[in-house]
């Protein structure tokens, strides 16, 4: 039981070791780390399998120290194991960040996709292309007799406030 507990016990040492590569490495090898991380985690989960039932073998008088003792090694696995997912989570947030991140610069805002959409909005109402022109042909001449009607008003405006004050 010695042996195996300081194999395991060293086996959580080199793992410890690894995650602080984990940090480190680049992103295409982050991926071979976490899986070389992960399998010798599942290597130390069943050594603590195989000292937990050598532990119940042990006499009465050592039993509950070699429990003890594997209950610790389990608990620092356990938070090994935890401290993976949580990379992994990190890291995947990251790249789906980054992945929209690429997404929005990729995607070009203008008015004229604007138009497009309301365009394709009238045709699904049923609008001919023909009417549609008509509107758009009115839309540009409203716009200039808003202009022409703005100047009017400002000419208005100046000549009241000249000869009526």
């Amino acid at each position: 039981m010695e042996a195996l507990y300081h194999q395991t016990n060293k086996q959580v040492h080199e793992v410890q070791s690894y995650m602080g590569h984990l940090e480190t490495s680049d992103k295409q090898s982050v991926h071979l780390v976490e899986n070389e991380i992960q399998a010798r985690i599942d290597r130390i989960f069943s050594n603590l399998e195989r000292l937990e039932i050598l532990s119940s073998k042990e006499p009465a008088s050592k039993r509950q120290n070699a429990k003890l003792r594997v209950d610790q090694l389990k608990y620092d696995v356990q938070h090994l194991q935890t401290a993976l997912r949580n990379f992994q989570h990190r890291r995947y947030i990251r790249e789906q960040q980054e992945k929209q991140r690429e997404e929005l610069l990729a995607r070009t805002f203008t008015a004229n996709g604007t138009h497009k959409k309301i365009l394709d909005v009238a045709n699904m109402l049923g609008l001919s292309n023909t009417v549609m022109r008509l509107i758009e042909k009115r839309a540009f001449q409203d716009k200039y007799f808003m202009i022409g009607g703005m100047l009017l008003s400002c000419v208005v405006m100046f000549l009241v406030v000249q000869y009526l004050t």
